[in-house]
């Protein structure tokens, strides 16, 4: 496994091990042990959720406090933009955005840790999007940031207007959430 640290500090693109051949392919999806080791910290997972989604369809930005979820996520059909946003008041890179495509093609990973938002944009026919959690799904600690947002500024590769659930309609500016 390689982990690759973003540009948010804690933030890993990871990129598993694939082994093929003209009869398919293998690889380790997860291996608790070697990715504490990648990331240098210790992660306990609690959840793993599975959606599908139509291209278009924009989930996001989303986040939990408190009772934040630390997220490592993948795609095993179709492909996504994957965004994470760090909302660490503390953090250097507070405000700051980072942006992967990742697809059941290519493999890649990506670790969010506990304390950022996060969101995709699905760029196929379909997209399936797996994640595992580090804490559970807490609704009345869920908040939600505009995909748009303008201090945030996010390069969405959009053709049009994304689909977006009445509750990402009703996501609220940053600046309104965080008073920057």
């Amino acid at each position: 496994m390689k982990a690759t640290p973003l540009a948010i500090p804690d933030v890993y693109l990871i990129e598993p091990e694939v082994f093929g051949d003209g009869r398919g392919f293998f690889f380790e999806s997860f291996n608790q042990a070697r990715f504490e080791a990648a990331i240098g910290r210790e992660v306990r997972f609690v959840q793993d959720n599975h959606s599908k989604s139509a291209r278009g369809v924009l989930r996001g930005l989303h986040f939990q406090n408190p009772n934040p979820q630390g997220k490592l996520v993948r795609v095993t059909n179709g492909e996504v933009f994957d965004v994470a946003v760090d909302i660490r008041q503390n953090s250097p890179t507070f405000g700051t955005w980072v942006g992967e495509v990742l697809s059941a093609d290519n493999k890649k990973q990506l670790w969010i840790p506990e304390g950022l938002a996060h969101g995709f944009l699905v760029l196929s026919e379909t997209a399936e999007f797996l994640y595992k959690t580090t804490d559970y799904y807490a609704p009345a600690s869920e908040g939600c940031i505009r995909w748009d947002d303008p201090t945030l500024a996010i390069t969405w590769p959009l053709a049009d207007a994304p689909k977006l659930s009445s509750k990402d309609q009703l996501g609220r500016l940053f600046c309104e959430m965080f008073n920057v």
